[in-house]
């Protein structure tokens, strides 16, 4: 599985060739060409997680994995979805996904109420990874850490609306994963953050911070 950072929470995940977006939100990447894309999952319906996940299914035919009523809207909107619950397991040609608790708000760009946010915890490969989604730290994370045993976790950072720094590294304790990507930061003013200070933490808790450079495996 190659990992393609987008900016802000987006991700690209290659399994094979197949490609899976993770809340593609994309104005990082104005170039971004979606291609070979197998599914869409979006954690909860904020604009800059929802992103052009709508555009994209109805363009290439991928459906949009989210929470039942951020589903229904997308597909009033045209899209293909996969609805699932908080705990649901999917299947998909590549893996399978479990939708987990985030601890946020979500509410469409247009004021429509979107469901509750979510994380998603994805297994493929043999490998799992978790992508957090906006949340502030929980004790759900044992929980996820415990039944899931991630190997690497996609954790925002840039406070103010998540958590910051100092919560995503307990975080990264209680998932027990060896790798952490953060996300979430220097998008926006109000999310900037030293990230060599996000680097040195994670270190000193015996992990691997994993900074990805935007458009890059």
């Amino acid at each position: 599985m190659e990992i393609k950072y987008l900016g802000h929470s987006a991700f690209e995940l290659n399994i094979n060739g197949k490609k899976v977006l993770i809340d593609p939100f994309l104005v990082n990447v104005p170039t971004y060409q979606p291609e070979n894309i197998y599914d869409i999952f979006v954690t909860h319906a904020h604009g800059d997680h929802l992103g052009k996940a709508i555009e994209i299914s109805v363009k290439t035919g991928a459906p949009i994995t989210a929470i039942y009523e951020l589903a229904n809207y997308c597909a009033q909107k045209g899209a293909r979805i996969n609805d699932i619950g908080l705990g649901s397991r999917r299947e998909y040609s590549w893996g399978r996904a479990v939708a987990v608790p985030a601890f946020h708000s979500s509410t469409t760009p247009d004021g429509i109420y979107g469901g509750c946010p979510c994380g998603y915890v994805f297994e493929t490969e043999g490998q799992t990874l978790y992508h957090a989604g906006d949340t502030c730290l929980n004790t759900e994370m044992k929980m996820i850490g415990e039944i899931y045993q991630p190997d690497i976790v996609m954790l925002p950072i840039g406070g103010k609306y998540t958590m910051d720094i100092e919560h995503a590294v307990k975080a990264a304790e209680w998932l027990g994963a060896s790798e952490v990507i953060p996300m979430h930061y220097n998008t926006f003013d109000a999310i900037s953050v030293d990230i060599t200070d996000f680097e040195r933490q994670i270190r000193e808790i015996g992990k691997i911070p994993r900074v990805l450079k935007i458009g890059e495996y």
